[in-house]
């Protein structure tokens, strides 16, 4: 066998793990059907945990009264801010009751230590029931609070919903996050559907206090600086204890980084929490992985050496459509379809993005979250 016969026969088993992954992983929620799970009025605090973000609150504040909910109150997390975060957040106080403030003040033990403010926060909560979102966060309606918190249940104590990112035409950046997120939301979706629940994002995420207590909080991770939302959904999460949410009215939408730069920092502090997943989590998402980068490498060198050409532009051409029918799906349900058009180059580009982090986070460690 030459070496280029070996070469394709890697191809191939590479393509046939893509298959498995795509058509037999992620469609289980490209082609799910949102679940109407019966309204309920059960008492919600909505938890924000704010460092420095005074604009930002000044616009979320207003849409979280706007809920077109009856029982919630809002815990506002001032987290030793510099800037008048406290002050905001005192201005709606003054004329809303169901406002609550926890003022965190600079310790030096817990510095920079998101998890340590968010604690003091759900202590401080008066409901059992909590829904979480980012300062820098909205919720895409009014109805969001009552969408998310439909899926508790007897069984149900976590819910997982979806975080996007604001759509800014003409910014090749902007759709490269997107395609990250609606990707990223793709997989801990699906594996859901499969029984394994892996992860979630703070910027919409919902759980009971009880099961916060249960896994002692975020102890068993406290000392990394990230995961306060999949690190700790890693560790809770069941099969029979968690749900998802992904109807529109559910989504909440964040102001996604300008620069390459500032996403690559944000995103070196996501990576370097996958380390501390549970093995079964971390092999799957590695497989996967690996697969992309193989598939990419030997699509370029089998067509650059020219070895059997029409065999090998039939394999890409057949993952290419198994992939884009997937993801064109889940883009769908998600409203990021905008991006399918430039899905080779985006996940190109993103591959060669979590390859870099990957090797910068073996140099150096990211730092607190603000």
């Amino acid at each position: 066998m030459s070496v280029f016969e070996a070469l394709l026969y890697t191809f191939i088993a590479t393509i046939s793990i893509q298959f498995v992954y795509y058509v037999l992983l992620f469609s289980k929620f490209a082609f799910a059907k949102e679940e109407q799970p019966s309204l309920k009025n059960i008492p919600v605090s909505i938890i924000v945990c704010a460092k420095n973000e005074a604009g930002n609150l000044a616009e979320l504040i207003p849409k979280l009264l706007e809920q077109d909910y009856e029982q919630f109150e809002i815990v506002l997390i001032n987290d030793s801010s510099s800037d008048d975060t406290l002050e905001i957040m005192e201005s709606f106080k003054s004329d809303h009751s169901n406002i609550k403030i926890v003022d965190v003040k600079s310790n030096e033990a817990f510095w920079g230590n998101k998890k340590y403010a968010l604690t003091l926060g759900i202590k401080a909560a008066a409901h059992d029931f909590l829904l979480f979102t980012d300062a820098d966060c909205v919720p895409k309606s009014n109805q969001w609070v009552k969408a998310m918190s439909s899926h508790f249940s007897n069984e149900k104590s976590i819910v997982i919903g979806y975080g996007a990112y604001a759509k800014h035409k003409g910014s090749f950046l902007n759709k490269l996050i997107r395609f990250e997120t609606l990707f990223t939301a793709m997989q801990y979706f699906a594996y859901f559907k499969i029984r394994l629940p892996y992860m979630a994002v703070g910027r919409n995420l919902a759980y009971r206090k009880d099961t916060f207590y249960n896994v002692n909080g975020f102890m068993n991770h406290f000392k990394i600086r990230s995961g306060d939302d999949d690190l700790f959904v890693n560790e809770a999460a069941t099969a029979q204890n968690t749900s998802i949410c992904f109807s529109e009215d559910s989504f909440t939408i964040s102001q996604p980084k300008t620069t390459l730069n500032e996403w690559i920092n944000q995103k070196r502090r996501h990576v370097s929490t996958a380390n501390h997943y549970k093995f079964k989590h971390k092999f799957l998402l590695t497989l996967f992985y690996v697969s992309q980068v193989t598939f990419w490498l030997l699509a370029i060198i089998l067509l650059i050496v020219t070895f059997k050409p029409i065999i090998v532009t039939s394999l890409i051409v057949f993952r290419f459509l198994f992939q884009y029918l997937i993801i064109n799906y889940s883009a769908k349900k998600l409203d990021e379809a905008d991006t399918i058009l430039l899905l080779p180059l985006l996940e190109l580009f993103l591959i060669v993005s979590q390859f870099s982090i990957f090797m910068t986070n073996l140099i150096s460690k990211p730092t607190h979250w603000k």
